[in-house]
């Protein structure tokens, strides 16, 4: 089957849209790996399951060096799961490590319900947040190059699995097909992304005179509630995470003339599915094509050290470390002093600021304004 330039591929069977947890509260449990920080990584996936929609009833560790390459779970250790499911009627397993097709296959048939791991479960808040065109495109294209090779367990329950004569059945003519229609819709995205990131260019080089500063950090750092305080932006700040996808941009004066575009980008978190890295890419070129980068950091949480190294790791993939940036500790109002303290101590340059009682402001419009006024310089992520 052709797909012309302008027509969208036939619309995919409901079966294969990546699953929502969102439709009723779910029972689940978290599965992770023990370390020296899970509590930490169970802590943020407990977060990302709420967040989802879903009520965290249990956790489970599994040692590292007790991974199967099957079932990612030691037998003993499904055979425990297998019973809590029962006993505790569970709806779902969370998985805080990426699965692959033949090891989530097998887990829901030995443990009988379903089974989620991290890449999905933050492409299923993804499209749940989802409000612009451009958004939904990026997670549907994500969502669809997610699920491409995993529609073999879909058919499962009708293809043979004996080798020889006849095993040409139904399941397997079918999913060659639906694998044809995956393909092409996600060639027919990307086209129609080709054109928003055409876009997308245009505007950035009718404003390429003008000044750059692009807000990261790590999700529900309170980017959006600083963007609304330094530039009264108006955009939806919710203490949620990914509770906005779209970049949002707004252009501030300073007393002294000099002009800057002040974006709010789409938030960073710990693994990040490259998937979602890839299909953002219009998104994130504004951090990479930023002059200037305020690096919003949550100093209320207890993991702030963590977060502020999973958003460099993330700008370093994105090739934008060099990019100068201020560190700006908020949410100093919800933090310890010692924590402030320790922060400012660690990271030289940063300023405390509190975006929602508007404390600390002054002196960030004070640092963006000297960078406008003076030629940028290369510095290291997380330093001025």
């Amino acid at each position: 089957m052709v797909i012309s330039q302008g027509h969208p591929p036939k619309r995919l069977p409901k079966i294969y849209e990546v699953r929502s947890i969102t439709e009723r509260k779910e029972r689940a449990v978290l599965v992770g790996l023990a370390s020296s920080n899970h509590a930490e990584t169970l802590d943020e996936l407990e977060s990302l399951t709420l967040t989802a929609g879903a009520e965290v009833v249990e956790r489970i560790l599994q040692r590292r060096d007790s991974i199967d390459p099957g079932t990612f779970l030691s037998r003993g250790k499904i055979d425990f799961l297998r019973a809590m499911v029962d006993e505790k009627t569970m709806d779902l397993v969370v998985f805080d490590e990426d699965l692959s097709p033949a090891q989530m296959r097998n887990l829901e048939k030995r443990l009988e319900t379903k089974i989620l791991d991290r890449n999905e479960l933050i492409l299923a808040i993804f499209a749940d947040r989802a409000r612009t065109r451009e958004a939904r495109l990026q997670v549907e294209l994500a969502q669809l190059e997610y699920l491409l090779p995993r529609l073999t367990k879909m058919w499962g329950h009708l293809s043979r699995q004996q080798g020889g004569i006849g095993t040409r059945g139904p399941g397997e003519t079918q999913l060659e097909v639906d694998r044809r229609r995956v393909r092409e819709k996600i060639a027919f995205l990307k086209r129609k992304l080709e054109g928003v990131e055409k876009e997308r260019r245009v505007q950035r080089s009718r404003r390429t005179r003008v000044h750059r500063t692009a807000l990261v950090g790590y999700t529900n750092a309170g980017k959006s509630t600083l963007l609304n305080s330094l530039t009264g932006a108006g955009v939806l700040a919710e203490n949620k995470l990914f509770a906005t996808l779209d970049a949002t941009t707004r252009r501030y004066r300073f007393p002294s003339g000099g002009i800057t575009l002040f974006t709010d980008t789409v938030g960073f978190i710990r693994k990040l599915p490259h998937h979602l890295v890839a299909s953002f890419r219009s998104t994130l070129e504004e951090v990479v094509e930023a002059d200037l980068l305020l690096h919003v950091v949550d100093a209320s949480s207890p993991h702030a050290e963590e977060q502020i190294e999973a958003v460099l790791t993330v700008l370093v993939d994105l090739k934008a470390a060099a990019v100068p940036t201020v560190m700006v500790l908020n949410k100093i109002d919800a933090a310890p002093e010692d924590r402030v303290t320790g922060l400012i101590a660690r990271h030289t340059g940063a300023i405390p600021v509190s975006a929602e009682q508007r404390t600390g402001l002054d002196v960030l419009r004070r640092e963006v304004e000297e960078r406008v006024t003076t030629p940028p310089t290369s510095a290291p992520a997380g330093t001025r």
